[in-house]
């Protein structure tokens, strides 16, 4: 165990030496994991046998064989579950919860996103091993937390953005109330929970103490109204949807160029003097309803009547060009494709391949860990694996299982 141990030079990721029990499936929870196993913790990705993550059947696409056919690796899966040991257990059989607690004595952390009450009535409720395992830190993972009228309910990315608030402000002022186009509220969770876990491991090894992580993702997606939940909250206001405008900076938002979009994020009135300038809106420079940005926010209907003739007179590269040129905040509107082939995000290696056995190509391509740390950078050890690939190697090295002790287990339907 992770306990007390301390970082040497030779150590080679900052959790290298933490061990998570991982008991989650679909995006919150194996978020956290994989952002942990990034940083170098060991990370055993309970599975159920024969059926395994839910995402593992989340496609097309798929990862193709070396003809061409669809393997069982959905892409969903692939996104977060590297750096990652499967090792499936039964938790309907009396062995597989004896052998969950066996690992659990030797992990540092479980992390789970039962149903509230769902690991309790197996007997690996936090409540039921806490004193047998002190040490632990323990995350449970929640639509809605482990208290409150709304605990028993499951939980969906889509049901938090929806009673959390996102959608009322995103889309088209005229348009029906929108989502996220990722799950926004499951990633978000995942970060949150990744940092609650580092705390309290901070706070365990400093005090020999294990503790309870409740996180749910409607907190998170409340967190995250971040400004627009603010201003309600000191105005009373009801925020609205506005479109790609921003409800405290003008001018921010999309605009049509002769030949496709910009985005215009225009952050202070130096910056609009600037682009008046290099669009030659002298009228839009020197008019006093637009001299500061709490005026171009009362008028900010009459300027976005005004502007988009001037954006119009130039094509996207254009003002691209002329806006990096005067230092007036600017950029395209990528597709994802664009997004990949773009030169700064290969530059951040952003877009990054590792070995796969079921891939023909015998590679799959993935996305990169944003965190740049410059003595610990994260690491690339495992792709994502397949369904129990690790469950004997597993066993063997931090059970001390033998063979025939596997073979018992296998028998018994635990494994």
């Amino acid at each position: 165990m992770f306990l007390g141990k301390k970082l040497t030079m030779q150590t080679s990721l900052p959790l290298s030496g933490v061990r998570v029990f991982d008991l989650t499936r679909i995006l919150a929870g194996p978020t956290c994991t994989q952002l942990l196993g990034d940083l170098g913790a060991d990370i055993i990705k309970v599975e159920k046998p024969f059926v395994g993550d839910d995402t593992r059947t989340w496609g097309p696409p798929y990862v193709k064989d070396k003809l061409g056919t669809d393997t069982t690796e959905s892409a969903y899966y692939l996104s977060a579950n590297r750096n990652k040991r499967s090792v499936t257990i039964d938790l309907s059989q009396p062995a597989g919860i004896e052998l969950a607690k066996n690992f659990i004595e030797k992990s540092d952390v479980l992390i789970e996103n039962f149903k509230v009450g769902g690991l309790a009535k197996l007997g690996l409720g936090y409540e039921d091993i806490r004193e047998q395992f002190p040490h632990l830190v323990y995350c449970s993972v929640t639509g809605f937390g482990q208290t409150g009228p709304y605990a028993p309910r499951a939980g969906y990315d889509f049901l938090a953005q929806g009673i959390g608030g996102i959608m009322s402000i995103t889309g088209a002022p005229e348009g029906e109330p929108l989502k996220v186009g990722v799950g926004i509220a499951d990633v978000m969770t995942g970060m949150y929970a990744s940092t609650a876990i580092l705390a309290a491991l901070r706070h365990r090894d400093a005090t020999g103490e294990g503790q309870h992580i409740d996180t749910c993702l409607l907190d998170t997606q409340i967190s995250w109204l971040i400004n627009e939940g603010t201003n309600y909250l000191i105005s009373g206001e009801i925020p609205k949807r506005l479109g790609n405008e921003h409800p405290n900076i003008v001018p921010y938002k999309v605009f049509s160029t002769s030949d496709g979009y910009v985005i215009l994020a225009v952050g202070n009135d130096r910056q609009f003097r600037d682009w008046c300038t290099a669009a030659g809106a002298d009228d839009l420079k020197d008019d006093e309803r637009f001299k500061t940005n709490p005026l171009r926010i009362k008028n900010r209907e009459v300027l976005y009547q005004k502007m988009p003739s001037f954006m119009k007179r130039k094509t996207t590269e254009e003002w691209l060009s002329k806006m990096e040129e005067v230092k007036v905040p600017c950029s395209p509107v990528n597709n994802i494709e664009q997004v990949f082939d773009d030169p700064h995000v290969k530059h951040r290696e952003m877009k990054i391949e590792m070995d796969h056995e079921l891939s023909g190509s015998g590679k799959v391509p993935l996305i990169g860990n944003p965190l740049k740390l410059s003595a610990t950078p994260p690491q690339y050890r495992r792709p994502p694996p397949t369904l129990g690939q690790h469950t004997e190697e597993v066993l063997s090295e931090i059970l001390e299982l033998n063979s025939q002790e596997i073979k018992e287990l296998r028998d018994k339907g635990a494994i």
